[in-house]
C-alpha cells in the first residue's frame, strides 16, 4: 500500500507543480488540445464518409435484397465510426506526447532542475530524439490497438464482460499511460519501450498507484488538458526514482545501458 501511495504522491506533486506555474500548464495543455482536435477531425471524417466507405467495402452485396444490403452497410458504417473512436481513445496520450514532444521535454527538464535531478542524456542528437519519440509512439499505439481489439469481444460475454474485462482494461490502459508519460526521461537515455516496461514492472505497485488514477482522470473530458502535463511531471519523478533504485541495487553489475536501444 505504501508503494502505491508513493506513486499517487507523484501525481499529486504534478498537479501542484502545474497549479503553481500557469505558464507551464498552458504549455502542456496546447499539445493535448491539438491532439484532441486532430482525433475529433479524424472521427468526423470517418463519420461523414462512413456510408461511402461501407459501399466501397461491400461490392459483393449488390445482389442481396434491399433490406439485407442496407442493414449490412449501416452496421459496417457504424462499426467504422466506432473503430475510429476506439483508435482515437487509445492513441490520444501517445499522439499528444508525440505532438508536444519539445513542450513535455521542457516540462520534464524544468521539474528535474527544480528538484536537482540528473537531466543528462546519452548524447543523441535532436533528430535521433525525434525518431525515438515517433518510434515509441508508434509502438505504444500499436500495442494499445491490439490490446483493445483482444479485450473488446470479451466485453460482450455475460458476467465476464461486466466484471473482469473492465478491470483488465483499466490495468492495461493504466500501464500504457505509465509507459507514455515516463518517456521523456527514458528516451533521453536511449531506453525504448521494452526496456522501460521491464524496469517499471519491477516496481509495478508504485507504478500502478500513479498510473491508475491518471488513467481514470484522463477519461474525464477537458480534464485531460491538465492531467497530461501534470502526469508528465509525476512520471518524471517516478522514472528517476526507478532509475536511482536500479543504480543503487547494482543489478549484478548491469546498468541502464543494458536496456538501451538505438
Amino acid at each position: 500500500m505504501s508503494e502505491a501511495a508513493a506513486g499517487l504522491r507523484d501525481l499529486g506533486t504534478g498537479f501542484t507543480s502545474m497549479v503553481r506555474s500557469p505558464r507551464m500548464l498552458l504549455l502542456g495543455a496546447v499539445p493535448a488540445l491539438l491532439s484532441g482536435v486532430v482525433l475529433l477531425t479524424g472521427v468526423a471524417v470517418v463519420a461523414w464518409f462512413g456510408g461511402d466507405l461501407a459501399l466501397w467495402l461491400t461490392p459483393f452485396a449488390e445482389d442481396w435484397s434491399d433490406w439485407q444490403r442496407v442493414l449490412l452497410r449501416t452496421l459496417l458504417a457504424v462499426a467504422l465510426v466506432a473503430g475510429a473512436v476506439l483508435v482515437g481513445a487509445v492513441s490520444f496520450v501517445a499522439l499528444t506526447l508525440l505532438i508536444g514532444g519539445p513542450f513535455y521535454d521542457h516540462i520534464a527538464e524544468s521539474c528535474e532542475h527544480r528538484r536537482g535531478l540528473d537531466s543528462g542524456s546519452d548524447g543523441a542528437g535532436r533528430l535521433r530524439m525525434v525518431w525515438r519519440g515517433v518510434r515509441d509512439a508508434g509502438s505504444l499505439v500499436l500495442v494499445a490497438v491490439v490490446g483493445t481489439l483482444v479485450l473488446f469481444p470479451f466485453g460482450f460475454v455475460p458476467v465476464l464482460g461486466q466484471t473482469v474485462v473492465p478491470l483488465l482494461g483499466l490495468a492495461f490502459g493504466s500501464w500504457l499511460i505509465a509507459l507514455e508519460v515516463t518517456g521523456p526521461v527514458f528516451q533521453r537515455l536511449g531506453v525504448g519501450v521494452g526496456g522501460r516496461h521491464r524496469m517499471l514492472w519491477r516496481h509495478r505497485r508504485e507504478v500502478l498507484g500513479f498510473a491508475v488514477p491518471t488513467y481514470l482522470l484522463c477519461l474525464v473530458p477537458v480534464a485531460q488538458l491538465v492531467v497530461i502535463p501534470s502526469s508528465v511531471v509525476g512520471g518524471t519523478l517516478l522514472a528517476h526514482r526507478v532509475l536511482a533504485r536500479r543504480r543503487g541495487a547494482g543489478e549484478d553489475g548491469q546498468d541502464v545501458r543494458a536496456e538501451r536501444t538505438t
